[in-house]
């Protein structure tokens, strides 16, 4: 029997309804902006007012989620006589995945009769997703939690992360970037594409120089690494940058035939560290 619920956190950037839908529980890293008590869970704010807010200088701090809240979430579905296989937020990237795995750690000690299984995507926002997809494919096959556990670790390095930014100096807040470089590139209209490395990182690749630049070199991607070009599960995501978004997935109809199956918003907590205009290309690739 497939006795056991797939856990994941906000950090995935899927729709809470899709999550729903999907049958996975979720719990959510938390944001506030600099000079403000209240802390907020995804969600809670709506997108396009957060990116707005970044827009007009806000400052938004991000919070992982603490071990304790894991673990009243996961013992509560153990209770129910359920497994647990809990799959988080790149450990390269937050110290939630840490904070799962203590709890997973303890609650396997006082119930030794249920299996506890985290797995570190070492991905983020809808390349996360994408992992928590396929991921899910294998459950409804009728796989066990050690194989879809399995099947995650195995298939995490061909996840492939390819964005850009609009604007350097959310980058460069984050020590991604130096002063120089975010004063020069702003100046000069260059945009860095990034990706996220086999340790789940976010690493600076190469530049271009401006926005429809960055968006065919994030779609040149896809024809270099792709595991098939000529389809597979496509995500994007992006600051609150809808048109932009559109475009990319235009491209990706152009030039290799290819449909876009998911497009959807960069939460606050990824996005308060990559600033609005954000762009994202997520496929399975042969490697990252």
């Amino acid at each position: 029997m497939n006795n056991y619920v797939v856990f994941t956190d906000s950090a995935c950037d899927l729709a809470p309804e899709l999550l729903r839908e999907w049958g996975v529980e979720c719990l959510s890293l938390t944001f506030r902006f600099e000079g403000e008590d209240k802390e907020y869970e995804n969600g809670e704010m709506p997108v396009s007012d957060f990116y707005n807010r970044m827009r007009e200088n806000g400052v938004a701090k991000t919070a992982a989620i603490n071990s304790e809240s894991f673990r009243t979430a996961f013992e509560k579905i153990l209770k129910e006589g359920n497994d647990l296989l809990y799959l988080g937020f790149s450990s390269g990237l937050s110290a939630t995945f840490a904070s799962a795995k203590i709890a997973a750690d303890e609650l396997a000690k006082e119930y030794p009769e249920r299996k506890i299984l985290a797995v570190d995507s070492l991905a983020a926002s809808a390349g996360f997703g994408l992992l928590l997809y396929l991921t899910l494919e294998e459950k409804k096959k009728g796989a066990t939690i050690e194989e879809v556990a399995a099947f995650a670790e195995n298939n995490r390095l061909k996840i492939c992360h390819w964005f850009t930014v609009d604007d350097l100096k959310y980058l460069k807040r984050g020590g991604r970037v130096s002063p120089a470089v975010a004063l020069v590139g702003t100046v000069l209209g260059i945009k860095p594409v990034l990706h996220v490395d086999n340790e789940g990182h976010l690493i600076k690749k190469f530049t271009v120089r401006g926005r429809k630049a960055s968006l065919n070199a994030i779609a040149d991607k896809f024809g270099e690494l792709a595991e098939n070009t000529k389809g597979g599960t496509i995500y994007i995501s992006h600051g609150d940058c809808t048109a932009d978004a559109n475009a990319l997935a235009d491209i990706m109809k152009e030039k290799y035939g290819v449909n876009v199956e998911i497009i959807t918003y960069v939460g606050p907590v990824i996005g308060a560290h990559s600033g609005p205009g954000t762009l994202a290309l997520f496929f399975v690739g042969r490697e990252r």
